[in-house]
């Protein structure tokens, strides 16, 4: 696979080249300035492709600024991480604990495992410690807790306690433990003395099965949420441009590890980059929604293996007059994202990334993963070569450029251009 900053010790040595040959060349000139827009000399190339970049790093050198020997380019800031995360911060919100409290549940299974955890835990002593102080003061105010009144007294005094077999607040621990998860050892029970203390076995009773159900309930959502099956869904790490029946187009490349299919599948993909309005106003962070497709099946994908994206560079592309050298300086984030419904669980599941101007290698080719293998009778992925492209070549220029040099070609061999062409030639050598 090509690595994209291997062209970087070349434009260093291109660039002492350039710096030995102080006589400027008008014939140099001119061929740097049509690499630079992607358009040939010769008459028999439609445009230099990428082998012609290699040739060309002392101009582009020269027409980087921001291009300094020695030094490596900076990573550029992102709005979403290549494993999907946000790279988004929140400050200066109001109220903000009071908020989070109100939603309770989502703010658990958000939260990390060790705070869920802890207050899974809490949840179930904090309840036993206080229903064991409630049935302690219900034990004193009857008395239970006398020296006479105890179990062991109680057949000489003649004494029916409120519960059975409870000597201090240990043992209104221990029952409360029995009651609210109805454990039933058999040794301590309500009598039909205090009409409290029934009314207190059936409250806690309630109490216990709705607070089993709504931690249960926040683990096992914390547990299937969509983020965790988009662990297993792929993205390539880089984006390539090439063309495709003629024209250019930006591709990437989707994948699924696991064997349960993700029903519904649909792509999308959103460009962010500045955008200044016709009032001056600047949009920092500006959306642009990029027409995306597999094959000719739409943004709908059929995924069973890894299918690769393509996003045709037309006349309704942001990218339409941006050239490979464009790509290179400008400062854009291409977010990409993965919807569908899981087939084993039915949940909505959605898996992001995205690719940097520094990520998109121009003149490269995904290669194939999916072959078919006659021994086993099945079709095979190689995952090993997920990410890997091939070098091809490529026009340099913009698409519009290379639009506009098709145009003129198609020109030369129309029926009209051909006769004048034939006849000038005649004329000059009759001359």
């Amino acid at each position: 696979m090509q690595n994209p900053h291997s062209d970087v010790p070349m434009l260093h040595e291109a660039e002492e080249v350039a710096a030995e040959k102080e006589e400027p060349n008008p014939l140099s000139f001119q061929w740097k300035r049509q690499y630079m827009r992607g358009i040939s000399a010769t008459p028999s190339q439609a445009g230099v492709y990428y082998e012609a970049l290699k040739g060309s790093s002392a101009s582009l050198v020269r027409g980087s600024r921001n291009f300094r020997p020695g030094s490596m380019r900076k990573v550029r800031r992102r709005a979403v991480f290549k494993n999907g995360d946000c790279n988004v911060m929140q400050k200066n919100l109001m109220r903000r604990r009071l908020r989070f409290m109100q939603d309770l549940y989502t703010t658990l299974v958000d939260s990390q495992w060790r705070w869920t955890l802890l207050v899974f835990a809490l949840s179930f002593i904090l309840s036993w410690l206080f229903f064991a102080l409630l049935w302690w003061l219900i034990m004193y105010t009857h008395g239970d807790l006398e020296e006479l009144h105890l179990p062991e007294h109680q057949e000489e005094s003649g004494w029916t306690p409120c519960v059975s077999a409870i000597h201090g607040f240990t043992s209104c621990f221990l029952f409360s433990i029995e009651t609210q998860h109805t454990i039933g050892y058999g040794v301590r029970t309500t009598s039909e003395e205090c009409p409290e203390a029934i009314f207190m076995m059936c409250f806690q009773s309630i109490f216990g099965v709705m607070t089993s159900a709504f931690m249960g309930g926040i683990v096992f959502a914390k547990m299937t949420r969509a983020k965790q099956r988009a662990q297993t869904l792929l993205f390539s790490k880089y984006a390539v441009i090439c063309q495709r029946d003629g024209g250019l187009s930006l591709m990437f490349r989707v994948g699924d590890m696991r064997k349960s299919h993700i029903i519904g599948a649909g792509v999308r993909a959103q460009l962010i980059r500045t955008r200044t309005t016709k009032e001056g106003e600047v949009m920092s962070q500006h959306f642009t929604e990029l027409e995306v497709s597999a094959d000719e099946c739409g943004s709908d994908l059929f995924f069973i293996w890894p299918m690769v994206i393509e996003h045709k560079i037309d006349e309704n592309s942001p990218f339409y007059n941006m050239s490979a050298t464009d790509i290179l300086q400008d400062k854009f984030e291409l977010v990409v994202v993965l919807e569908g419904t899981v087939e084993s669980t039915g949940q909505s599941t959605q898996a992001r990334s995205s690719y940097v101007n520094t990520e998109i290698l121009w003149g490269h080719r995904f290669d194939p993963v999916v072959l078919y293998n006659k021994e086993r009778q099945a079709y095979e992925i190689d995952y090993g070569r997920f990410n890997e492209t091939t070098q091809v070549d490529t026009p340099l220029c913009s698409a519009r450029e290379l639009n506009e040099i098709y145009k003129i070609q198609e020109g030369f061999r129309t029926p009209e251009t051909t006769f004048t062409a034939r006849q000038l030639s005649i004329n000059h050598s009759d001359t």
